[in-house]
């Protein structure tokens, strides 16, 4: 599918990655539907790019809950209203630390926002794309969706989550003219990295993209129709041992390990 002949529900617009696809997107000649929880953060982008001469038609902005149903159901209804042909989930939440810091409340919220809420908006949007002659819907997972790494225990649950959901509904609807692509960026430098993910990063020798990077290749996995991609080397090359034979893989992960280990004291000291 062409750009300039996507009409793209883009969740999770107002950051770092969403910004930069956004203004991928509109460059390349979609129109965008930028869907965020924050009414301020929504206007202000929307006023940030009629500013630099997008035309105010290809460019609507929504504000939406994603854990909250009705709002759901809302943003389904003004995606139909509006055309919508493609669906970009790209919101999400992030979780670094060991397992046992983690509370309830914070692992339920990931996973709710990570995981359920790309899956319920996909069930709502689907009568209305299945109308359509063609259609996409793109999954932005992580390449921690393909390697699990010390730390992120609950952040990999959740993107593992939606690789195997992307996965299986791509084999669902084979044939029709929905199409369902997945792709993992690796670590992207963003506000979304905490300083402890970047001294982790810092520590592991974890590379990080940009996210022009990321936004430019989600818009040429829109237009190659690739179905999965992850990004980076050796991010790749480790996605692709991992599901083959992911025991290979677990003596390559001791500067993380050590790393976790340490974030972990310096947190009980600073709790002390």
């Amino acid at each position: 599918m062409k750009a300039q002949d996507s009409r793209v529900l883009l969740t999770g617009a107002t950051g770092g990655i969403g910004k930069s696809t956004a203004r991928a997107l509109l460059g390349a000649g979609a129109s965008v539907m930028l869907v965020g929880r924050s009414v301020p953060a929504l206007e202000s982008f929307h006023r940030e790019l009629t500013g630099e001469g997008i035309s105010p038609s290809r460019l609507k902005w929504v504000p939406a809950d994603l854990t909250r149903h009705d709002d759901i159901t809302r943003l389904a209804s003004e995606s139909a209203r509006l055309g919508c042909n493609v669906v970009i989930h790209n919101a999400g939440l992030p979780s670094f630390g060991p397992l046992a810091e983690h509370s309830p409340d914070e692992m339920a919220a990931v996973l709710q926002t990570n995981l359920l809420a790309p899956m319920l908006l996909t069930q709502a949007l689907l009568p209305h794309l299945q109308t359509l002659p063609a259609a996409r819907i793109l999954f932005v997972g992580s390449a921690l969706g393909s390697i699990g790494l010390p730390g992120y225990s609950v952040y990999s649950a959740s993107k593992f989550g939606v690789h195997g959901f992307s996965q299986a509904l791509r084999r669902e609807l084979a044939g029709s003219g929905v199409k369902v692509q997945y792709i993992g960026p690796r670590s992207t430098d963003t506000g979304f990295n905490s300083a402890a993910v970047q001294a982790y990063n810092r520590a592991t020798g974890t590379a990080q993209d940009s996210p022009e990077v990321v936004a430019g290749a989600i818009v040429q996995m829109l237009e190659d129709e690739a179905v999965e991609r992850v990004l980076g080397f050796p991010e790749k090359l480790a996605a692709r041992l991992n599901g083959l034979a992911p025991e290979w893989l677990d003596g390559s992960f001791r500067r993380h390990r050590q790393s976790l280990q340490n974030h972990a004291a310096t947190t009980r000291v600073a709790r002390t």
